[in-house]
């Protein structure tokens, strides 16, 4: 099935979060053509307008219960402009997206503060005519970065990154928890890398990755601070093109692969080594709690995977492995079914210094040296060729399960 552009756009801003403050690049990759005016110009007719509401330079809050509300969510909507757009050089959100120049106008966003909205604390709307958008937050969540930018990558790198530091402090806006849902990245890892199925998708939780490409722990050529506005500059216009095939560009410049980062990516999640500042930290104090139960015993030393959890597009299976305790060394060996493209690590981590390393298994099977006080994984990824896939609408390819055999020796799955 096709990924189409409309899919594309969705998944994207529901993965890295889509708000009034950062709006990503044009795909053009143009740079902004004339420097913004320090104070946009407000439109009470994006929108439903009303004659309650407070200004800032660059948003307008309507209908806010509080003039504290409406302070703090103005302080929120700055801190996130200051960050994505001053700092980042994201695509501002006083442009409209029927301007390709980024000359102006500038318009402020509205966010509109309601009491009540129909099934949800939040939702972002937007003017055809107009080309701009406008939010409607409920009264209580109106200051809450985690509903109004839709508490995904955007909403955790604003609260938790280095990246906005300075923001937040400009604006006294306090550094906070991380919203990772590890019960769901790590404990359905086998679920596509991005799957918009309603009521049993990752869309929402699946925001680590770009958090990991971000990051770029493994120094990967072409990823790195700016991955993410990248997806968007660097996607090929009206190509119809998954973000997968955008990273794959991103990454040719050190002869990599999007296949080889994924499968990096999930090693890395065996102990959530992905760059975030308290993630792992989230991870060792939930991982008791974590379903890693991906293996059924086959006898003499060899497991297979269950079939109910066999990694999807992209997906990947976790395998915590038990050691004796003291220093080993262990051997292992993936199988595909029907010879089917995987990618396999063994991802070791010292318990005391928290010291990871990371042993690629080529053509599934190699081994490692584990040491007293080192814990080590099994993680086997669904690499397959690039596919068109709708995220909202998977197709047989996306859904099709990697069905492989593992033998281990020096220790148990």
């Amino acid at each position: 099935m096709t990924f189409t552009r409309a899919a594309t756009a969705a998944l994207l801003l529901r993965a890295i979060g889509c708000a009034a403050a950062p709006v990503a690049q044009a795909a053009t990759g143009t740079v902004a053509a004339a420097a913004p005016p320090a104070t946009f110009t407000a439109n009470p007719h994006i929108g439903p307008g009303g004659n309650s509401f407070k200004d800032s330079a660059h948003f307008r809050v309507y209908g806010a219960p509080s003039t504290g509300t409406a302070d703090a969510a103005l302080d929120m909507l700055e801190a996130a402009y200051s960050c994505f757009v001053d700092a980042l050089g994201w695509r501002s959100s006083g442009l409209s997206f029927n301007n390709d120049a980024d000359d102006g106008p500038w318009t402020k966003a509205n966010l509109y503060s309601v009491e009540s909205l129909p099934g949800a604390a939040g939702v972002m709307h937007s003017g055809y005519a107009t080309g701009l958008p406008w939010l409607e937050v409920q009264h209580e969540y109106t200051s809450d970065p985690g509903v109004t930018m839709v508490a995904n990558w955007v909403a955790d790198t604003y609260k938790t990154s280095e990246l906005c530091a300075g923001a937040r402090s400009q604006f006294g806006q306090p550094t906070t928890a991380t919203n990772i849902n590890l019960q769901k990245v790590i404990g359905d890892s086998f679920q596509v890398l991005v799957d918009a199925t309603a009521d049993s998708g990752n869309y929402y939780e699946a925001w680590p990755f770009l958090t990991y490409l971000t990051a770029n722990p493994d120094e990967f050529a072409g990823l790195g601070r700016d991955t993410v506005r990248e997806l968007f500059r660097q996607y090929q216009r009206g190509s119809n093109e998954t973000p997968l095939h955008t990273l794959s560009r991103l990454v040719a410049a050190s002869s990599a692969t999007a296949q080889q980062v994924v499968g990096r990516y999930w090693a890395r999640m065996a102990y959530v080594d992905i760059g975030h500042p308290t993630a792992q930290q989230v991870f060792l104090q939930q991982r008791d709690d974590i379903n890693c139960a991906n293996l059924d015993a086959q006898g003499s030393g060899t497991w297979r995977v269950k079939s109910t959890r066999r990694p999807r597009y992209m997906g990947a299976n976790i395998v915590p492995l038990r050691t004796s305790g003291s220093s080993t060394t262990v051997n292992a060996r993936v199988n595909a079914n029907g010879g089917a493209a995987f990618t396999a690590t063994l991802a070791v981590r010292n318990t005391s210094s928290g010291a990871t390393r990371y042993v690629d298994l080529p053509n599934g099977s190699g081994s490692t040296a584990v040491a007293a006080g080192e814990e080590v994984s099994l993680v086997v990824a669904n690499t397959p060729a690039l596919i068109q896939y709708d995220a909202f609408e998977l197709g047989s390819d996306a859904q099709a399960g990697l069905d492989c055999t593992v033998t281990i020796s020096g220790a148990t799955a």
